[in-house]
């Protein structure tokens, strides 16, 4: 039985090292195993239930989460937050959601980038969000976590690299039908409604809009920066996007 899980675990690791998107695929895979170890997964009984678990979640979230007021003028632990931040996230809502953005916008980008390239790129531009978000509210007690400021970074990139690229959308306005769009009027529409946001809860982990729309700006000028307008990839020869793999 050992020998049959050893052999099916190298298979899939081969595979994993095969694919043109393995980091993509591996971040999924580590946010998703940090979350379910977490006390915000709820799937482990040592973190107790109701007022215990509150407890545990919000010193949790406070251990690994950016905390405006302690990043700058605090312990010196605190200076690794912004990224054990980007594999933290506060609930299944915020988990599945970074997810699927990062599953769908990030395998092209990570194939265009490269793997080693990409992981830096990706972690570089999350630290940069979450650090302007807290250098703008520096007195702030909030613990923020969560991958939303480095995959806005992906949509920054996925924008520049594949503007005609199209993505499918679901629109609450029409009854969630999926819609296909070219990413130049998908990613522009989706950091217009950041921009327009009223703000996020007040109570609770989470990643301001602010750190959404410096991610998307720090991508997309990374890409403009990076590879110039003589390398951008026309719509012809472009792979279909993984959006539109989705049933």
């Amino acid at each position: 039985m050992i020998s049959t899980w050893s052999r099916a675990a190298g298979r899939t690791l081969g595979a994993v090292r095969r694919t043109p998107a393995a980091t993509t695929y591996g971040l999924i895979a580590l946010c998703t195993l940090v979350f379910a170890l977490g006390p915000a997964s709820g799937l482990v009984p040592g973190y107790g239930s109701g007022e215990a678990l509150s407890a545990a979640q919000r010193t949790y979230f406070r251990h690994w989460g950016v905390v405006p007021a302690e990043l700058f003028d605090g312990p010196a632990g605190a200076a690794l937050t912004p990224v054990t931040a980007l594999f933290v996230h506060g609930s299944w809502v915020h988990l599945l959601g970074n997810m699927l953005f990062l599953f769908v916008f990030g395998a092209m980008t990570e194939e265009r980038m490269g793997r080693v390239e990409f992981t830096l790129f990706y972690v570089g531009c999350g630290c940069l969000a979450l650090l302007g978000y807290a250098a703008a509210n520096a007195a702030s007690e909030q613990s923020l976590v969560g991958a939303s400021g480095a995959i806005s970074a992906v949509l920054g990139a996925f924008l520049y690299l594949f503007p005609r690229a199209r993505v499918t959308s679901l629109l609450p306005f029409l009854f969630f039908l999926p819609l296909r769009f070219p990413a130049w009027v998908v990613l522009p529409f989706w950091a217009a409604l950041q921009w327009l946001a009223a703000g996020r809860a007040a109570d609770g982990p989470g990643v301001a809009y602010l750190a959404h729309l410096l991610g998307f700006g720090l991508g997309f000028g990374y890409a403009w920066v990076r590879y110039g307008r003589t390398t951008r990839v026309k719509a012809a020869p472009a792979p279909v996007p993984e959006g539109e793999k989705q049933p």
